[in-house]
C-alpha cells in the first residue's frame, strides 16, 4: 500500500445556517410577539359579555318556539275570526297611512301655492308704482301736446281772424 500515492481527503463543512422548521398549524398565523396587555384586557372583558348576551338570545329563542308551540291551536281555532280583523287592521292602517300622505302632499302644494302668490303680490307695488309713474308721465306728454295744439289753433284762428277781418274791412271800405 505504500506504492499507492496517497489521496488527499478534503472535508468540506457547510457554514452553519438556521434550519427553518415548518411549524405548521395556528402558530404560523399568529404574529411572533404575544398579544398587548390592552388586546387581552378587552377579550377578557367582552367575552363574558358576548357570553351572556349569546345564552339570552338563545333563552329567547326557545321561547319564542315554546310560544308558537302553544299559540299553534289557538291561532287554528280562532282563525275564522283572526283573519278578517287582520285583513280589517290592515286596511285601516294602510287607509291613515294613504290619507295621512295624500294631507301631506296637499299642505306641501297649498304651501307652495302661498309662497307663489307671496313673491307675486310682493312686485305688484313695485309694478304699480311703475304704472303710476308712467300714467304721469302719460298726462305731462298729453297735457303738453294739448298746449301746444291749443296754440296751434289759436294761431290759425288769430291769422283767420286776420284774414278774415281784412276782408271785412275791404269790403266796409267798397260799401262806403
Amino acid at each position: 500500500m505504500a506504492d499507492r500515492p496517497q489521496t488527499h481527503q478534503l472535508q468540506v463543512h457547510p457554514q452553519h445556517q438556521p434550519q427553518r422548521r415548518y411549524e405548521g398549524g395556528v402558530k404560523s398565523l399568529l404574529p411572533q410577539k404575544g398579544p398587548s396587555a390592552g388586546k387581552i384586557i378587552a377579550v377578557m372583558t367582552l367575552l363574558p359579555i358576548g357570553g351572556s348576551l349569546l345564552g339570552l338570545a338563545g333563552i329567547t329563542l326557545v321561547g319564542t318556539l315554546i310560544g308558537l308551540a302553544v299559540a299553534t291551536p289557538v291561532f287554528i281555532l280562532f282563525s275564522p275570526v283572526l283573519v278578517p280583523a287582520a285583513l280589517t287592521i290592515g286596511l285601516a292602517l294602510t287607509g291613515f297611512l294613504t290619507s295621512g300622505a295624500l294631507g301631506t302632499t296637499a299642505l306641501a302644494s297649498l304651501s307652495w301655492v302661498v309662497n307663489y302668490l307671496r313673491q307675486a303680490t310682493g312686485t305688484v307695488p313695485e309694478q304699480l308704482d311703475q304704472a303710476k309713474r308712467r300714467m304721469q308721465d302719460l298726462a305731462v306728454y298729453t297735457g303738453q301736446k294739448t298746449k301746444e295744439v291749443g296754440e296751434k289753433i289759436q294761431q290759425k284762428a288769430q291769422e283767420v281772424g286776420k284774414e278774415v277781418g281784412g276782408r271785412e274791412a275791404g269790403r266796409e271800405g267798397v260799401r262806403t
